[in-house]
């Protein structure tokens, strides 16, 4: 049965989306200032356009409003709730800019947040699942949100994504969820959007948003971005806060920007990144106000990149892209150090049984702190909720991931402790003394398949990826669009050294600005 305060956030998104509809019927569309198409403007040419008057920060909230209400609503089913104070909030930020000045770049800039980031406002977080839809609001922003607010950027909502970040089932459907369905890839709509940042992803390459917040523990950010065609960085795990996030580990938990240009993620990242006294893991995190300082246009000149190439699947479309990006590459004065291996076979195990034991304790610990007294507040609670409600929760899957987290004990049980030294120490190895041996600025490998067609009898079919050394070691690691297989985006990774985002982001930045590879979505309905 749907909930009262489910009817009640759907009249509120139809009637902003009705108000949108009627301000771009009365006047001219805000699609376009000073030769700049607003679809695909960056950050920077959203700040211009504000600072000159062509745009205001309320009318770029009415037309990604508008464009939820008929594109997203249609066919991507990328973002689950509208904030219904987003008009409100630009209108009080305009007259700000008006009377004292734009608080920096992101002032005014509408961004949507992954649905497992506390807001302490009339928006839900539940992860995804209709176990959370009744539960009490979050008591208080989490840390990523409330900077966002105090950088003057306007939270627009709250995106799709699989639900409990991708670990309830061992045949789940990436971008599915109980509460938001299954989000659609832009370039193909039978494709999947990968996970567990689906929505995000589909939200960013659809222009949905100016850039959109998702998280990862192991490929949650990267995943989608390159499925998507977009910029996805994921940050050394305690650069940015995870208080306030729903979690699933904390060893290998943070958010990410995703963003469709590099300069566009680095100004994110600035604005969020710090240490924060609710999340310890960010104590000694190394920060930088800004991270453009660090963008170059020719900064592959000289760079030494491994290339990974266990990490090259057989897949001839994506094997012939990579030939013609190592030449591109190198072409732009990188060293190509080839044919490396890192291999994840020695801890790809212990990492699931890491994940398994620091999903349950740390979902305990989460719920718990945020509704005690709610009817599900615990993961046996969750699991409870699955089986009395499986119509809803697993008409395509089930739970075989929770049942097997609940299983678990304490995070002082031996298993636990061997687990998680052998994914820290091997995988952190791996990384540090191939960039040692080779001398390396970073380590390179597409990124990941092209988007495979949703199949919801099987599951996913997600193919070779290269996102668990990074994830695994808690290491920072950047994809940038590559080019396209069959009109199906396919991204080139970076990865390196802890707190090594500064490298990464000026060879991701070079590397961008030498292919200009990314490629509007044409919303097909299947490849022809």
């Amino acid at each position: 049965m749907t909930s009262p305060k489910f009817l009640l956030d759907r009249r509120r998104f139809l009637g902003a989306s009705l108000a949108a509809g009627a301000y771009l019927a009365a006047g001219p569309r805000p699609a376009t200032g000073g030769g700049v198409a607003l679809d695909e403007a960056t950050l920077d040419q959203m700040a211009d356009g504000m600072a000159t008057g062509r745009w205001t920060s309320e009318g770029l909230v009415k037309h990604y409003i508008a464009r939820i209400g008929t594109l997203d609503r249609t066919r991507l089913h990328a973002v689950v709730e509208v904030n219904p104070d987003a008009l409100a909030i630009a209108r009080d930020l305009d007259r700000e800019r008006r009377e004292k000045g734009p608080r920096g770049p992101l002032h005014g800039v509408p961004v949507l947040l992954k649905e497992n980031i506390d807001t302490h406002d009339r928006m839900r977080t539940t992860a995804g699942s209709l176990a959370l839809m009744d539960a009490a609001t979050p008591p208080r922003d989490s840390t990523l949100a409330a900077r966002l607010r105090a950088a003057g950027a306007v939270i627009l909502g709250k995106t799709n994504l699989s639900e409990w970040a991708n670990l309830r089932s061992t045949h789940s459907i990436s971008g599915w969820s109980g509460r938001g369905g299954l989000t659609r890839n832009p370039y193909a709509l039978d494709r999947n959007c990968s996970g567990s940042s689906s929505g995000s992803g589909a939200a960013v390459a659809a222009c949905l948003c100016a850039a959109a917040l998702g998280t990862e523990t192991d490929g949650s950010v990267v995943s989608p971005a390159t499925s998507c065609g977009i910029v996805g960085l994921k940050p050394t795990v305690g650069l940015l806060s995870r208080a306030g996030i729903i979690p699933l580990s904390h060893t290998q938990d943070t958010a990410g920007p995703m963003t469709r240009r590099v300069k566009d993620a680095a100004i994110l990242l600035g604005a969020l990144a710090g240490a924060d006294p609710r999340d310890p893991a960010t104590a000694g995190c190394r920060t930088h106000p800004d991270y453009t300082v660090f963008l170059e246009k020719g900064g592959l000149k000289g760079a030494r990149l491994g290339v990974a190439r266990n990490f090259f699947s057989e897949n001839r479309g994506v094997l012939e892209l990579m030939e013609v990006t190592l030449k591109r590459l190198a072409a732009e004065g990188a060293v190509l150090v080839d044919n490396l291996e890192l291999p994840t076979a020695a801890y790809e195990k212990a990492e699931l049984e890491v994940l398994l034991y620091e999903f349950k304790a740390d979902l305990n610990a989460y719920l718990a702190a945020r509704d005690p007294g709610g009817a599900v507040h615990d993961m046996a609670g969750v699991i409870a909720f699955n089986e009395q409600h499986k119509d809803r929760e697993m008409p395509y899957f089930g739970q075989e991931l929770l049942l097997q987290a609940q299983a678990k004990g304490p995070l002082t049980e031996e298993a636990y402790l061997k687990a998680l030294e052998t994914c820290r120490t091997l995988s952190r190895k791996g990384i540090d003394e191939l960039m040692d041996k080779h001398n390396l600025d970073a380590i390179i490998a597409p990124t990941g398949m092209p988007a495979w067609m949703t199949d919801l009898a099987n599951g996913d079919n997600s193919g070779m990826g290269c996102s668990t050394p990074a994830a695994v070691a808690g290491y920072p690691h950047i994809t940038v669009p590559a080019g396209q297989v069959l009109g199906l985006p396919v991204g080139l990774s970076f990865f390196g050294r802890a707190w090594s985002e500064p490298v990464l982001l000026r060879l991701g930045y070079a590397f961008e600005q030498a292919t200009n590879a990314r490629k509007a979505p044409r919303y097909l309905p299947s490849l022809p």
